[in-house]
């Protein structure tokens, strides 16, 4: 007895579906999540049908090239060849199976980007339209590049204890007021923070990614100075402003660029969406 499309599920395009909406492969998923998962697949493999059927879909080839790097790409994701040949039997797939899913994939990723190439190009009046309705999206906040060192509170260590914490961040202190230079040193040294090891660098920080405490020190410090001890629920810190990087608004010219990509791939997008659902229903008689 024939099976029907909505018997069929491709072992690949199974585990893309458990991976995208559950980051587990089908085997680990409960009754539930399977059911999902099998539902999306069986939805991606009938779109994906429909595209290969298109007329859209004729003279597009996959190169073996294209293909051999989609599947190095997937290989490389495992620590071994063992490893790799236990995931594809886990899955119910094997090297030419797998060969095969991917070869779909590829041409109808193909299939698209033909598709998408045709949607219309953004000008420049479309891109001053955006700039101005959009404002508050060209606003860059005032930033600091910021680095601390933090001696943390627990009372199950003696010294860490909040008395000798603060003892010891204060003696950091004295010494960083004669040596202001030694900061990223005393960092790697002290800190009890995993930034210790890049000498207690942040990075580019903008309002509100720290604990307030901290917040509000950093953003009153001058370019090199250095806080007086701070203290935040977790311990003692002392955090050093490196450089600040005032606010601007992106003027046009330097919109322009991120706008007209912004745009484009949303036309793309709608350019795909649009064909795509132009297209017929599969046939259910038939069944690659």
């Amino acid at each position: 007895m024939n099976q029907t499309p909505e018997s069929v599920i491709e072992p690949y395009t199974l585990l893309r579906a458990a991976l995208s909406l559950f980051k587990k492969p089908p085997a680990d998923l409960g009754n539930q999540e399977l059911s999902q998962a099998q539902r999306q697949a069986r939805n991606e493999y009938d779109i994906e049908t429909r595209v290969l059927n298109s007329k859209q879909a004729i003279n597009v080839m996959v190169s073996e090239q294209e293909l051999a790097m989609a599947f190095a790409e997937v290989q490389g994701r495992f620590e071994d060849e063992e490893a790799f040949a236990a995931a594809l039997a886990a899955n119910q797939l094997c090297e030419e199976r797998l060969r095969a899913a991917l070869s779909r994939q590829c041409k109808v990723n193909a299939i698209l980007e033909r598709v998408a190439s045709q949607a219309p190009k953004v000008n420049d009046v479309e891109v001053g339209i955006f700039y101005h309705l959009h404002p508050e999206k060209f606003h860059v906040p005032e930033q600091r590049v910021a680095r601390h060192i933090l001696i943390s509170i627990n009372p199950d260590y003696p010294e860490n204890t909040r008395e000798n914490a603060l003892r010891r961040i204060e003696e950091i202190a004295e010494t960083l007021q004669r040596k202001p230079h030694k900061f990223a040193n005393l960092a790697l040294k002290n800190s009890e923070c995993p930034t210790a090891l890049n000498g207690g660098e942040l990075g580019s920080l903008v309002k509100g990614k720290l604990y307030p405490e901290l917040d509000e020190a950093l953003f009153m410090l001058k370019e090199n100075q250095i806080s007086s001890t701070v203290e935040t629920e977790i311990g003692f810190h002392l955090i050093q402003c490196l450089k600040i990087i005032h606010a601007e608004t992106l003027s046009l010219i330097k919109a322009t660029p991120k706008i007209k990509q912004l745009m484009q791939d949303r036309s793309r997008r709608n350019c795909q969406r649009t064909w795509l659902a132009s297209l017929p229903a599969t046939n259910p008689a038939k069944v690659e």
